[in-house]
Parts: C-alpha cells; sequence; structure tokens
C-alpha cells in the first residue's frame, strides 16, 4: 500500500539523480511562483499571467520534440548538465531583472521562453536516463518516486516561494532557485557516464517523425495525451492565483493556492501502493481526469480559502492518479531506444494543455470573473474526459496484462 522506496537504496546512481532532481525542481517550482506573481504585481493584469503561459508554449513545441530526438543519440547525463546549466542561468538572469529599480515585464517573458526551451531538453533526457538506470521490475516504482519528487517539490516550492517573497522580494526567490540547480549539477557530476542508447540514429526531422510516427499507431499512448491535454486545457486555472492570492492575502495566500494541488498528490503518491494491482490502467486515466474536473468546480464554488484549498487538494490527488498511470503505461510500453523521443511528445502532451488552460482561464477571467472561468473550465473538462473514453475505445480497455504479453519496455 506505501511507497516503494527500494529503487534508492539498489541503484546508486539513480539515487544520486533523483536527490539532484529533488533540490532542482524544488528551486523549480519556487520560480513557478515568483514568476506570475512578479507579473501580476507588474500589470495587475489576469490576461497578462496567462499571456506568460502563451509564450512559453512556442518552446515547448519546438524543444520538446528536438530534445526528445537529442536525447536518443547523445550522453543523456551531459544532455542534463548542459541544460541545468542554461536553466540555472536563467534563474539568476531573473534575479538580476528583479533587483533593477524597474524590472522589465518582456525580460521576464523571454527568460521564462529560454528556461522552457532548456526544458525540452532537460525532461526526455531525464526519462530516458532513468529507464536505463534500473531493472524492469522496478519501473512501477520509480514511477510513484517520480510523482513523490514532483509533489513533495510543488508542495514545498511554492510556500516557500510566497514566504520569500512576501518577506524579501522575487530577486531571492530566484537566487534560491539558483543555488538548488548548481546542487543538481553536483548530483549530475557524480554519477557515472551512461551506456549509450541502444540504437543510434541522427537527430533531426527523420528522427522526429520515426517518433511521431510510433506514437500515433499507439492507441494506449495516444490517450494519455488526448485526455491530459483536454483536462488541463478547459479545468487548468493557476494563472488566476496571484490575483486570487491577493484577495485572500497576499503572496503567502498565493503560495498556498500555488501548493494545495500538490498536498493532495503527495497524500495520494505515499498511498499508491494499490495503483499496481490495477490492471485497466487507461480507464483509470479517464475516471480521474473526469474527477480533477468536478473538484476543480468545487474550488470555482468555494466562498473561502481554506474550502477553495481543500478543493484543490482533492484535484491535485485525481490528478496524481491519472499521473501515475499515465506514466505506467509509458514506461511500460515503450522501448529505451524511441524513450527519449517518446519523453519529448509526452512533455508537450502534459504542459501544453496547463498552458494553454491558463491563457484560457486569463482570458474568460478577463471577459467575465474568476468565479465563471474557474468553474466553466471544470464543467467542460468533465464533458470533454467523457467524450474522450468513448472516442479512443481502445485506450479505455487498456490493460497492463496486455502490455506484459507483449514483452514491452526493456528498462536496463
Amino acid at each position: 500500500m506505501l511507497l516503494d522506496l527500494s529503487p534508492l537504496k539498489k541503484y546508486r546512481d539513480f539515487r544520486l539523480l533523483f536527490l539532484g532532481q529533488v533540490v532542482s525542481f524544488l528551486g523549480s517550482m519556487i520560480t513557478y511562483v515568483a514568476v506570475p506573481y512578479q507579473v501580476y504585481g507588474l500589470t495587475k493584469s489576469n490576461l497578462m499571467v496567462g499571456l506568460l503561459g502563451t509564450v512559453q508554449l512556442v518552446p515547448v513545441l519546438v524543444f520538446g520534440l528536438i530534445g526528445g530526438s537529442v536525447a536518443d543519440t547523445m550522453d543523456r547525463r551531459k544532455l542534463l548538465l548542459v541544460s541545468e546549466a542554461i536553466m540555472s542561468l536563467g534563474a539568476l538572469g531573473l534575479a538580476i531583472n528583479s533587483a533593477l529599480p524597474e524590472p522589465s515585464l518582456w525580460v521576464i517573458f523571454i527568460i521564462a521562453a529560454l528556461m522552457q526551451g532548456a526544458s525540452g531538453f532537460h525532461r526526455p533526457a531525464m526519462d530516458a536516463m532513468t529507464q536505463k538506470l534500473v531493472a524492469v521490475e522496478d519501473l512501477a516504482s520509480i514511477s510513484a518516486l517520480g510523482s513523490l519528487r514532483y509533489s513533495a517539490g510543488a508542495v514545498a516550492g511554492p510556500a516557500l516561494g510566497g514566504l520569500l517573497i512576501a518577506a524579501a522580494g522575487a530577486k531571492v526567490a530566484y537566487l534560491v532557485d539558483f543555488g538548488t540547480f548548481l546542487f543538481a549539477l553536483t548530483m549530475l557530476w557524480m554519477m557515472r557516464e551512461m551506456p549509450a542508447p541502444e540504437q543510434t540514429h541522427a537527430p533531426g526531422l527523420r528522427s522526429i517523425y520515426e517518433g511521431l510516427q510510433y506514437a500515433v499507431k499507439r492507441p494506449e499512448l495516444i490517450g494519455t495525451y488526448v485526455v491530459d491535454i483536454v483536462a488541463m486545457t478547459f479545468a487548468f486555472c493557476t494563472a488566476l492565483f496571484p490575483a486570487m492570492g491577493d484577495a485572500w492575502g497576499g503572496a503567502a495566500a498565493a503560495g498556498a493556492l500555488f501548493s494545495a494541488m500538490s498536498v493532495g498528490s503527495l497524500v495520494m503518491t505515499a498511498l499508491s501502493g494499490w495503483t499496481g494491482r490495477v490492471k485497466r490502467r487507461g480507464a483509470a486515466v479517464v475516471v480521474a481526469a473526469g474527477v480533477w474536473g468536478v473538484m476543480t468546480v468545487g474550488f470555482g464554488l468555494a466562498p473561502s480559502l481554506p474550502v477553495a484549498l481543500l478543493f484543490l487538494g482533492l484535484s491535485g490527488a485525481a490528478d496524481m492518479v491519472s499521473g501515475l498511470f499515465r506514466g505506467v503505461i509509458w514506461n511500460e510500453t515503450i522501448p529505451n531506444h524511441m524513450r527519449g523521443r517518446m519523453s519529448g511528445i509526452e512533455m508537450i502532451s502534459y504542459m501544453t494543455g496547463p498552458l494553454i488552460g491558463n491563457a484560457r482561464a486569463g482570458w474568460v477571467a478577463t471577459v467575465s470573473t474568476t468565479r465563471v472561468s474557474i468553474i466553466s473550465g471544470g464543467v467542460l473538462c468533465v464533458v470533454g474526459v467523457l467524450l474522450c473514453g468513448l472516442l479512443l475505445p481502445a485506450f479505455w480497455r487498456y490493460r497492463s496484462d496486455a502490455a506484459e504479453a507483449a514483452g514491452a519496455a526493456p528498462g536496463a
């Protein structure tokens, strides 16, 4: 029933990677709060905060595909080192801009886009490398550990970010993020050299096309992408948190809102042992995404901050269930020589929805109200994911034992 920690004991390099990324992600989540809060502080506009997601969308779409192709070709550890170094410089640049008497809004947008572009190489390299660091029987456990890393950072990071911004301003928040990147770079440096990818190919359009072609032919993969994009496009609304935080107490309240979903995610991750016994993983993704939409409606109806935090926590728990099953489906069905490219596509799928969702939420809130934006998004999310279940029957029927019978996903 409880989380399996054995991979951390069994695999030295996985342990170093995990520890470095735990700290690095904590810092990234501090910046995740600081950037939109600073943009809102400079503009007092939900629309501008939503447009921040639109600016970040282009590098996700472009570099997610390119990064996945490169990750299947070169040393993934070196690729992680380079991408982490670039993102650390981005955090430092944000700190310098924030220290100016009049911080530039456009500098924030440009650096945010550049850091998002670097993440397009970072995530595929990390996913592909992780799959090679452990044995196939531990893939479900590392998926849960990855969820723990995400949830813990997404709980502590925004809360700490809110406190840092309230006490010392955004510049200190960005400097803390810079420090966490330095720690992650040290952990990566201590790892051994990675083995070469199982199959070599030249990175480029042909490689990207092969990855897309592989994904299109796998209904279990298409289902994970489509359901998540639909759910996040309609019900993701963190762009509204800075304005809601201002109404409920300022930066600390905004930090609590950003953290709340991840509290639910963390609790669900800690109790994730039962997920390994669920065979209907496609149906589990659809149901969990529908519950996420219902909880978003509850959040939109919340009359106070504590009630809002409760519904955000429940929505985060539902999203984590969806994420856990999506992660297991990816790891158990994708061979390692395709893992980088598929991870790039996965990154596009799970980041496109939130970025578009924030733009949608900001625009709807501007032409109506914050409450209407959130509730309408939650309702559309429920309708959308139910339609996905009907229109993607192969994904709805997908069972893990089918992947096991096919002998998919070599891990080590």
